[in-house]
């Protein structure tokens, strides 16, 4: 009996016991009591059941179950579910509020979860390798030759063990199939021991992978597996990769990548101890516990033994500035600057949007000031309206996340196409995280939205405050108001502010010239296997050069080893003839077409270019730029003085040409020489193809014809990218362009939503005085000093938030420097001009309600005060 008094409500426990108690007796007079006693031990039990679900139930909710309503109260649970019903009524009454304010915060929010997401996956999420802290790079990446690396390999003073890698795209066939390129890496066998990263299926490299004469042997990307089959079975098939038939030992995990999720495969490539290239990086892993100091010893017994075995000219001496890169800052390091400043743009964005909703809410309050000053008279105190208004903010929120969550899911793609991420916007996916950081993101905001209408409740007296809500002026709710508006404004200037410095860093990246023409040209990227011989490629690359120069449109076509303005690389040291004295040291050194300095437009200043004469048997030439000519043959004419092949012989100078930017867009113009392919015992596997178009015809139009010369000509040359050298110009431009543009696009959605603020307030200004300004009228005043008054009020607002703003410019800016160009962080013409915007669209957005009340009937608004 004890159980059922705790369990049953308490307004029904006196009865039910009392019949328990008469049915106990009249049971125990006819069966004895100990059927009598059995018989309420199973109703006991048998309704316990449901005695804790009620219990439950009220504990949680704060409701009575739809059985029992006999009892009042319960825990304040039940006012927060009657506070949220009741705001969905609101809400579902008044839609064009309800729309507003959820969308508003939307965009915000589902913004705000993109970003976060692409943040999260690529610099908070721990990277797919074993304690990656003890991971570094090298420095001098992908300068480090086989020769070092196996000198160095026996024993790494300080390290654990060492690998060095390259990166390359390869063409790759299975059975009789079409070849196709994937991204791969060329690494030694301690590739997979290094980054403590196990395949899924099968192994990794193991010792002796990486010598010459070794079995070769290829370890699948999950995502290359699963184009190939998805076969657990391919573990010890076959592949064609580059021209040469490699084992498959291993497949690994779905979501491991290095050093980018582009590629596809790890290749085992044989060390060559007498290679003294430069063209792989390193990749160690330090011991546990290794202190600053240690490292520091290691990495000076290192480039101590470099300086015993290896000689250095002063512009590639691996001796000096030695380095180490944790990995995560080395793969990772060049998208955090604009990954951190679009998740600040659009923190701004949502809490813009933040702003105009409770802007939208205080006009709420207002137009609620008769029910609350009601409910304040009948007893409801402050927190009982607060949390009414709380419940509807966070309805509003949780609609926006549901909103935003569908936003920021489909969006997360288009975010990282549109931001400068490389390969890594391939890792970029929408998880249920998404959707979780978006309705988190919601409720926060829901409750920032709500402070501004507590605020306007919680100041002075409750019921003084609600009834002067609808004639203030300039009270408690109209500063409230203005505050929202100078927030917003202060928060819009900073966007523009960093929107404006980065188009006019672009503007001066635009302004540069590269040294080529780069309207009407089309780009085609070629790879074929690395085992066809050298006669062969130059044989093959000249048919497709005759083929391709026979289509209609076509003025000129030639081949390169590496075009112009994709990075540096392709650097050899340079010997002049009578010039034992020169500082030993490199240059540019690029093996070209014929018509190589047509096709990109590129200017003869002295000299000639190659001809028909520049053939195999004929005299080496060599064609150079300005700044080898400044460098090495400063007091002289550099025509018909001889220069190194490289392959042993000189080549004539014939001919002088102007810079080019080789490398990237802003370096310094840097010493170049140019060789025919036709001269030299070498043509690379993977060159370029340009192809200079007639005005009559696009460069992009002239890529279809141009890959189906390809196919036709040289069946056995994949097509790595085709593009047009405009769009390699843009590449060129760096981060600053991409960021720019969607920079851009996020001040646009600021502007709208600060004259949407600004409006609304304005907006609420004007009705709450309109008495005023009807009396103002009817005494005199003209409805143009009407407007005046009234856009001077929104004026006041845009320049106060703009003083707020240029605080945070001045700090906020200089983040962005680093994708800055011949702009200073602080340029005051660009923050003036952010300004001016500002003031532009504030006036704009103050003039509509301005007019409004100019033309005011002063009879009929008194009639209706």
């Amino acid at each position: 009996m004890a159980l059922l008094r705790a369990l049953l409500p308490y307004a029904e426990r006196d009865e039910v016991l009392a019949d328990l108690a008469e049915e106990h007796a009249e049971r125990a007079r006819g069966h004895g009591r100990t059927a009598a006693r059995i018989w309420l031990w199973r109703q006991v039990l048998g309704s316990t059941p449901a005695l804790l679900r009620r219990s439950w139930w009220r504990g949680w909710s704060g409701f009575e179950p739809r059985a029992n309503r006999m009892r009042p109260g319960g825990s304040s649970m039940e006012s927060w579910i009657m506070d949220l019903r009741y705001a969905a009524r609101r809400l579902r009454t008044r839609p064009t509020y309800a729309l507003l304010a959820v969308v508003t915060l939307a965009l915000g929010v589902g913004g705000t979860a993109a970003i976060f997401g692409l943040v999260r996956g690529l610099l908070l999420d721990p990277l797919p390798y074993a304690e990656e802290d003890r991971l570094t790079i090298f420095w001098n990446r992908f300068d480090w030759s086989e020769a070092e690396f196996a000198h160095l390999r026996p024993e790494w003073p300080g390290f654990e063990e060492v690998a060095m890698y390259r990166q390359e795209d390869l063409p790759i066939r299975r059975g009789d199939g079409s070849p196709r390129l994937v991204s791969a890496i060329l690494s030694s066998a301690e590739l997979f021991d290094v980054l403590g990263a196990r395949p899924a299926t099968g192994r990794g490299f193991r010792a002796g992978d990486d010598l010459l004469g070794a079995e070769p042997v290829v370890v699948l990307g999950h995502g290359l597996w699963r184009e190939l089959g998805g076969d657990p079975a391919i573990v010890g098939s076959r592949i064609d990769i580059d021209g040469l038939t490699r084992t498959v030992v291993g497949v690994m995990p779905e979501g491991f990548w290095f050093p980018d999720p582009a590629v596809r495969a790890w290749v085992a490539t044989p060390v060559r101890p007498e290679n003294r290239v430069g063209n792989y990086a390193l990749v160690g892993r330090r011991p546990p516990g290794q202190s600053a100091a240690q490292t520091a010893a290691a990495l000076a017994r290192i480039t101590d033994e470099l300086a015993a075995s290896f000689q250095y000219s002063a512009q590639w001496d691996k001796t000096k500035n030695a380095e180490l890169t944790p990995i995560r800052e080395s793969l990772l390091g060049g998208v955090r600057l604009p990954l951190l400043a679009t998740l600040g743009a659009m923190a701004v964005i949502l809490l813009i949007a933040c702003a105009n909703v409770a802007a939208l809410m205080l006009g709420q309050v207002e137009g609620r000031s008769t029910e609350l000053a009601v409910r304040a008279a009948l007893g409801a105190g402050r927190r009982r309206l607060v949390q009414q208004l709380v419940s509807e903010a966070m309805l509003v929120g949780g609609l926006a996340g549901i909103l935003g969550a569908l936003l920021a899911w489909r969006g997360i793609d288009l975010l990282a196409g549109a931001l400068p991420l490389g390969a890594l916007a391939e890792g970029a996916r929408a998880d249920w995280t998404i959707f979780g950081a978006a309705i988190v993101i919601a409720l926060v905001a829901s409750v920032v939205v709500a402070l501004a209408p507590i605020t306007f409740l919680r100041r002075g007296e409750l019921q003084q405050r609600i009834g002067r809500a609808r004639t203030a002026g300039i009270g408690g709710h109209g500063r409230i108001e203005s505050g929202l508006v100078v927030a917003e404004v202060a928060l819009a200037v900073l966007l523009a502010a960093g929107a404006g410095l980065l188009v006019r860093s672009v503007a001066n990246l635009r302004a540069i010239d590269p040294g080529v023409d780069t309207r009407d040209v089309a780009v085609l990227d070629l790879v074929r296997s690395s085992d066809v011989a050298f006669e062969v490629r130059r044989r093959q690359t000249a048919e497709l050069l005759t083929a391709l120069e026979a289509l209609p449109g076509v003025r000129s076509v030639a081949a390169t080893q590496r075009l112009p303005l994709r990075g540096s690389g392709d650097s050899w040291g340079i010997e002049v003839e009578g010039r034992p004295d020169l500082e030993r040291s490199a240059t540019y050194y690029r093996v070209v077409s014929r018509d190589y300095f047509e096709t990109l437009g590129i200017s003869l200043l002295a000299g000639r270019a190659f001809d028909a004469s520049d053939r195999a048997d004929g005299e080496p030439v060599v064609v150079i730029n300005e700044a080898l000519v400044r460098k090495y043959f400063e007091d002289e004419d550099p025509l018909g003085r001889r220069i190194a092949t490289g392959y042993g012989g000189w080549a004539r100078v014939v001919g002088v040409v102007e810079d080019v930017a080789e490398a990237n867009l802003t370096d310094e113009p840097a010493p170049a020489r140019y060789m025919s392919y036709e001269q030299v015992p070498y043509w690379p596997a993977d060159f370029t193809v340009v192809v200079r178009a007639d005005r009559s015809r696009d460069a992009a139009a002239v890529l279809d014809e141009a890959r189906g010369v390809v196919t036709r000509i040289a069946p056995d040359v994949a097509v790595h990218a085709a593009t047009t050298m405009g769009a390699v110009f843009a590449q060129a431009l760096g981060p600053a362009r991409q960021v720019m543009a969607l920079l851009a696009l996020l001040t646009g959605l600021a502007l709208v939503l600060g004259a949407i603020g600004i409006y609304g307030v304005i907006s609420q200004f004007v009705t709450r005085r309109r008495r005023d300004w009807s009396i103002r009228l009817a005494m005199g005043l003209t409805p143009g000093g009407v407007v005046r008054q009234v856009v001077s009020r929104g004026t006041l607002l845009v320049l106060a938030g703009a003083a707020v703003g240029l605080v945070g410019v001045v700090a906020l800016t200089r983040l962005l420097s680093a994708l800055l160009y011949g702009v200073e962080a602080t340029d005051p013409a660009t923050i003036v001009g952010a300004v001016l915007v500002l003031l532009a669209v504030g006036v704009a957005a103050a003039y509509v309600p301005a007019w409004r009340a100019s033309r005011l009937d002063p009879a009929t608004a008194l009639r209706e005060q």
